[in-house]
């Protein structure tokens, strides 16, 4: 077995060094490192920022105008036949969005670029709705319809897009479905390892990996996937529309009572964020550079903004109009970030152990062990320490879960982009659980498959560089339509509002 994992790690060495480098590119050139301010940021740090501001103003800022809207649009969850509810479609995505990036990437970012980071985090999401809404307009555009349900998103409005090429929404699925394949692994060992950290919290006494106990986590985990990834997309959305909610409120209860057990550190909060976020400190590097890529990476890779990745769920909507979703779109960016990043950034900024008499072990912990450091140094030495521990492990198990599962659902939803048949759905839906099921042994038999998991990375990346360019050929598309939507003068949106060939909205009308 061994011997497997290392001829698997030596096939995908290369996968981590270009990951990097596209990640990093053009930043890892001197002759661009040379260039004052602009030498900080790397392709894709410009292409979604920039993306994000570009389509802020073209579209009259629909973010801010709209956001009361968004909220309405939710508060109604209108019951539908066909496809999915807006709100469940909300849900939907929330559950990818909402992930363990949530808590471990807003660490990372404090750790690397300090707090200032944050504020930079805030300002990438602002714009990030934007793009949000632009996708997901784009989205229910180009839905088709499958059955009583509705399958979309990248893929299906990349290939309409580029010339109606059948190769290019076969690549885009094909590409999301890597992508996804490859991440899911880790998330599936983030669930049972949390499991494990409750336990031993509860119990009082460390969880071995392989103990028992993690081995019948790991199969019921499995089990339950799989029912879940054979249910279709209806089953799921039942689970997401409750389990996202139960997530959501237990982490935000759980932050705000660790926030009013340390009102005294509000005030240092807001310096060191607002401070920061110019005027780094020299351990940080110094460099402002870095923290404003920090922020704006971080960001946006949590809220996923930009990638296309979650407009399978926008798409799975039926909606009135196809801006709709995408007002409720932006709404979901604006809690990922805004809200549930935010508060992770509150336990570690007021802990100070990024920069007090912590901070060597800081160095050297990883990043949820920084996190779980955080909380208990906000609880010194009361029965809340190990209550704190309990709800922060549960609401990350529950993150991992439900981006389980919105990947394995995302990834049926692509595939048909494929092919329309019972077997390649089933296929997908097999993989995804046997990855699931690979990444959780292989993690509790202490083996380690970094330049496997690496390919997440990669795929990121390549999605982002292929989802971005689409989004500008639809621009003017998503302009049209907003303009319609804006005017609220009653008349359907048809092909005609942009022009276009014939779509799902005029057999709708």
């Amino acid at each position: 077995m061994q011997e497997l994992f290392q001829v698997i790690n030596q096939i995908f060495a290369f996968i981590g060094p270009l990951s990097d480098f596209l990640w990093d590119f053009p930043t890892n050139f001197t002759w661009y490192q040379s260039i004052p301010v602009l030498g900080n940021f790397s392709l894709a740090v410009i292409l979604l920022l920039g993306s994000g501001i570009y389509f802020s103003f073209r579209l009259g800022f629909v973010q801010v105008t709209h956001f009361k809207k968004g909220i309405k649009l939710l508060a109604k969850n209108k019951k539908t036949s066909m496809g999915i509810s807006s709100t469940a479609a909300f849900f939907l995505s929330t559950a990818m969005r909402v992930g363990p990036g949530n808590i471990v990437g807003v660490t990372g970012a404090i750790a690397v670029g300090g707090p200032g980071a944050l504020f930079w985090m805030w300002v990438s999401a602002f714009f990030g709705m934007s793009i949000a809404y632009a996708e997901s307009v784009l989205a229910q555009i180009y839905k088709e319809k499958k059955g009583d349900e509705f399958v979309g998103g990248l893929p299906f409005y990349g290939k309409k897009l580029l010339g109606n090429k059948t190769w290019v929404g076969i690549g885009l699925s094909v590409l999301y479905i890597l992508y996804a394949m490859c991440c899911l692994p880790a998330q599936g060992y983030n669930v049972v390892s949390s499991i494990g950290e409750m336990a031993g919290t509860i119990t009082g006494s460390t969880v071995p990996v392989d103990s028992v106990f993690s081995y019948v986590v790991a199969a019921i985990v499995i089990v339950l996937t799989a029912i879940l990834a054979f249910g279709g997309i209806k089953k799921v959305t039942k689970l997401t529309n409750t389990m996202v909610p139960i997530m959501a409120v237990a982490y935000i209860v759980t932050v705000v009572i660790l926030i009013l057990l340390n009102l005294g550190e509000l005030p240092y909060f807001f310096k060191a964020v607002f401070g920061g976020a110019f005027t780094p400190e020299a351990v940080f590097g110094g460099a402002f550079g870095t923290v404003l890529v920090q922020g704006v990476k971080r960001g946006l890779m949590s809220n996923e903004a930009g990638q296309g990745t979650i407009t399978m769920s926008a798409a799975a909507a039926d909606c009135n109009d196809p801006c709709e979703q995408g007002v409720i779109s932006a709404i979901g960016v604006f809690l990922d970030t805004m809200i549930i990043c935010t508060l992770s950034g509150f336990v570690v900024i007021m802990a100070h152990c990024w920069n007090g008499s912590e901070a060597a072990t800081w160095e050297t912990l990883d990043k949820l062990g920084r996190f779980n450091l955080s909380v208990t140094t906000l609880t010194p030495g009361t029965v809340l320490n190990g209550v704190m521990t309990v709800l922060v492990s549960f609401s990350f198990c529950l993150f991992a879960y439900t981006c389980l599962i919105g990947m394995i659902t995302f990834s049926e939803i692509a595939a048909n982009r494929i092919s329309r048949s019972k077997t390649v759905t089933n296929t997908v839906r097999v993989i995804g659980i046997f990855t699931v099921a690979f990444g959780i042994l292989s993690n509790l038999a202490g083996l380690e498959l970094g330049n496997l998991w690496a390919f997440s990375d990669l795929g990121n990346i390549l999605i982002v560089f292929a989802n971005i360019p689409i989004l500008f050929v639809g621009a003017n598309i998503v302009i049209k339509a907003t303009k319609h939507y804006k005017k609220a003068d009653g008349t359907p949106f048809t092909s005609k509002t942009i022009d276009s060939d014939k779509l799902y909205w005029d057999e709708r009308e």
